[in-house]
């Protein structure tokens, strides 16, 4: 199965909007108090503690992630047109969003207290 590079275009400003939109209301949310308080270790895993914050974070790195390694593939394919390259960055890209998105993941599961240490 073949995903046109329209498609690929239309996921990339998909996950825009929805990072814009997420990273928005994790902005508000560390408005709830002052910013030196809310970077504290308590207050940092109370964070994760709260399921639907810890939900809105895995939305923010999945996102984010996505978004950021499209664009970085996009760049890369700039540099040389060849069915071999393209084939290459955009494996190379798709394996270190997984990567990404995997550890960024066992983070906030770990951090929950919920497994892996």
């Amino acid at each position: 199965m073949q995903i046109r590079e329209s498609q690929i275009m239309k996921i990339h400003y998909i996950t825009a909007i929805g990072a814009l939109f997420v990273v928005a209301v994790h902005i508000l949310m560390r408005l709830i108090m002052p910013f030196d308080m809310s970077l504290e270790y308590g207050n940092v895993i109370a964070n994760y503690h709260n399921i639907p914050y810890a939900i809105l974070l895995e939305s923010v790195l999945v996102l984010i992630a996505i978004h950021g390694f499209n664009g970085l593939r996009v760049i890369l394919l700039e540099l040389r047109q060849s069915k071999a390259w393209e084939d290459g960055v955009t494996i190379l890209t798709i394996v270190a969003m997984m990567g990404v998105i995997a550890y960024g993941t066992r983070t906030i599961i770990v951090a929950n207290g919920l497994g892996f240490e």
